[in-house]
């Protein structure tokens, strides 16, 4: 599977589920069933490097403005959320968090931002298709510190001034 059946599956699924992400999870699960072990390997080894690489300070911060907090779980269910969103939602906000005001065409803090079941899809379809648990992906693991300078997200001035477009749109 290369990049772009990757984010074809994404995009079909959240369309499919019409941008409820539990409902993407069950659709993404049920596509991943109609193809062979390998495949699903390497749909999942695209999500893993994807995750990885949006584990950032500047990401969590989006997040935070976004979810009005957000501990390490929810960031990290809000990474797979973000995947969900597609190539372009999720590439423009790893390149520019606060350009999520831009790309999100709304947000419902009650379904969005929790992508938790989007990040066991790949290793649910693995196992019922081969009842074993998916073996290691052969990829380097998530670094132990998000990357970047940390913020302080206690401090609303300072989102304020790193996040305006976010702030402006899910705050005021």
């Amino acid at each position: 599977m290369d990049e772009t059946e990757f984010w074809e599956l994404v995009d079909a699924t959240r369309e499919g589920a019409e941008g409820d992400p539990e409902e993407q999870a069950d659709l993404l699960v049920d596509r991943l069933l109609q193809l062979d072990p390998d495949m699903v390997l390497d749909f999942a080894r695209h999500f893993e490097a994807r995750y990885n690489r949006a584990y950032t300070w500047d990401l969590w911060g989006a997040a935070w403005v976004l979810l009005d907090g957000a501990s390490d779980d929810a960031f990290d269910f809000f990474r797979c959320w973000l995947i969900g969103q597609g190539r372009e939602v999720y590439e423009g906000a790893v390149h520019q968090p606060d350009t999520l005001a831009d790309l999100l065409a709304d947000f419902d803090e009650e379904i969005d931002g929790d992508g938790e079941e989007l990040g066991y899809a790949a290793d649910e379809a693995y196992e019922q298709l081969t009842g074993t648990v998916a073996p290691d992906l052969g990829i380097p693991p998530a670094p132990s510190e998000p990357e970047g300078a940390p913020l302080d997200f206690e401090n609303e001035r300072v989102l304020a001034q790193r996040y305006p477009k976010l702030w402006d749109r899910f705050r005021d």
